[in-house]
């Protein structure tokens, strides 16, 4: 089964350092090889700051689009694994070794398996 392990932090009020980001980066990558060399890992990618999204909503056929993100919150998205586990319990295992959630935190949710009615002709 498939499951997104979104991962949510605090807005920084200032960049980390050279150091700092050094040290985050390294946490990610070893955590990512890792997935990928069990067969886990099957996407992912991280997002750019908030400042650069775009809100897309229609109503009554009228498109309106709003500069950054849908909800104010405290936490923003920073980025996603998608992973293929056998439960929720092993999503939750993984989802727990990723760096930010020692200070942020991470939505498991599994992929939502599309039935065959609502699907594309391909």
């Amino acid at each position: 089964m498939q499951y997104a392990l979104l991962i949510y932090t605090p807005p920084q009020e200032e960049p980390p350092s050279e150091e700092e980001m050094a040290l985050e980066m390294k946490a990610y990558n070893e955590f990512t090889q890792e997935i990928v060399d069990k067969g886990v890992m099957q996407g992912g990618e991280a997002l750019d700051a908030i400042e650069t999204a775009t809100t897309v909503r229609v109503r009554g056929g009228e498109l309106s689009t709003v500069d950054g993100p849908f909800a104010e919150t405290k936490e923003v998205l920073g980025g996603f694994y998608l992973v293929d586990c056998a439960d929720l319990d092993e999503a939750i295992g993984y989802a727990a070794r990723i760096p930010a959630a020692n200070y942020g935190s991470i939505e498991v949710r599994p992929v939502w398996n599309v039935p065959e009615e609502y699907r594309a002709a391909e």
